[in-house]
């Protein structure tokens, strides 16, 4: 018998609905599905829904309305399908985003391919060419944490922590990708470089990615990045993208 779907009172402030206690693509699935179908549903006293990698907070005033009132209407949408098998909600985009990988840009895809046990260029093919989902947005501004990569890229942070990387860092651990929005410390190894902004505080909508979203990150030369970077006004870092069927 499993305990999730778990539901749970976040203070007064709303629920959370949570579908594992780890990372997997169903439970991640399943907390995608889970929210857009709340946010269907309209439901005045849900203020705002959030999503983690495995659940869905939903803000309600817990003062005003009973938690009991929200948690049978949870009840209820749980149990109208398994939402780990549940398809992935329409309305999403898919970004090619180009990428530099290694050189002094990303000075520690060496270090992850060895981590790895891949030769570097055996690990920027498969990087390359891996299309991953944006599971959640969070740590700072839309950064977005990517996967799932294949088990061979299950590797651990970092012991110690990089000072700083760049903004459009690719970073990978525990068979994830980040690109970071800003420079920031970290403990995932840099193993690419985009010219990538999510984070545009200037735009009407400030995250060009959302939960969903999917990527890949095509191998480009650093001659090619230099272009990017001079010429790039949007953010998009010389990125594609498409609507996904």
């Amino acid at each position: 018998m499993t305990d999730f779907p778990r539901i749970s009172t976040v203070g007064l402030s709303g629920i959370i609905v949570s579908f594992a206690d780890e990372m997997s693509e169903p439970a991640n699935r399943a907390a995608l599905a889970f929210r857009a179908a709340v946010n269907d549903e309209g439901w005045p006293e849900v203020s705002e829904t959030m999503m983690s990698l495995v659940s869905v907070f939903l803000s309600v005033d817990l003062v005003t309305t009973p938690p009991e009132t929200i948690e049978d209407r949870v009840l209820a949408l749980l149990g109208r399908q398994d939402w780990q098998a549940a398809p992935l909600p329409p309305g999403r985009t898919l970004w090619h985003v180009p990428t530099v990988y290694g050189t002094d840009l990303a000075p520690q895809l060496e270090e992850a391919a060895e981590v790895a046990g891949l030769d570097p260029d055996v690990a920027i093919r498969q990087l390359s060419s891996a299309r991953v989902r944006v599971l959640t947005l969070g740590f700072a501004p839309g950064q977005p944490y990517l996967g799932e990569l294949p088990e061979v890229w299950n590797i651990p942070r970092q012991q110690g922590l990089t000072k700083s990387v760049p903004s459009g860092a690719l970073v990978a651990a525990i068979r994830q990708l980040i690109i970071f929005t800003a420079p920031t410390p970290t403990g995932w190894r840099h193993v690419g470089q985009t010219a990538f902004r999510n984070f545009r505080p200037d735009a009407p909508h400030p995250f060009a990615l959302a939960p969903g979203d999917e990527l890949t990150f095509p191998a480009i030369e650093r001659s090619a990045y230099d272009r990017l970077t001079a010429m790039d006004t949007t953010g998009d870092g010389g990125a594609d993208k498409e609507a996904i069927a």
